[in-house]
């Protein structure tokens, strides 16, 4: 089981560092590209298909086909960990290294946003609040870390969830015989 979550974690961390670095190269060409978010989700969602990968190649190759909820949950959220934390770890080598000044364009950019949208004062005031709220949290390393842990966590829980339903099996599946 250990050996499932770390490799499975491992390789599904890659594929979200891989995502950082190309969306930061790419990101700072295209900050008002509104399809940021869409790809940087849809990168943890690829990344975390391999945690129903490893949880059935748990449950089919060393378990004799069969894997309970917790199990296959456990495996799911150790993939998480492995996953997430390496997702953090580029991010702080990038931002700190790389883009130091990366969350000011980004605020700025968000607080154009907000003026551009034509919404009530009250509700800019409140969205101007919330962005500066961001900007002086991420002076703060211990914050930046719990924001980008924020950002990919829910989504391993999500799709640990979903696997550990759609995977679990509690006895070994029937062989089915030959016909002659």
């Amino acid at each position: 089981m250990k050996k499932n979550i770390l490799i499975f974690g491992l390789i599904a961390g890659l594929i979200v560092g891989v995502y950082i670095v190309f969306l930061t190269w790419w990101g700072e060409k295209n900050l008002d590209s509104s399809g940021n978010e869409v790809l940087g989700y849809t990168s943890m969602v690829i990344a975390f298909s391999l945690i129903f990968v490893g949880v059935k190649n748990f449950r089919d190759k060393y378990n004799q086909g069969v894997v309970s909820f917790g199990k296959a949950l456990t495996i799911g959220l150790g993939i998480t960990l492995i996953a997430s934390t390496i997702y953090v770890a580029v991010w702080l080598v990038d931002f700190y290294i790389f883009n130091p000044d990366f969350m000011d364009k980004y605020a700025d950019h968000l607080a154009k946003l907000v003026k551009e949208s034509g919404v009530s004062q009250a509700v800019a005031n409140k969205k101007m609040a919330e962005i500066n709220f961001m900007r002086e949290s991420y002076k703060s390393p211990v914050m930046v870390v719990l924001w980008t842990y924020l950002e990919i966590v829910p989504v391993g829980i999500v799709i640990s969830l979903l696997t550990a339903v759609l995977l679990k099996r509690k006895r070994r599946p029937e062989k089915i015989p030959a016909v002659a």
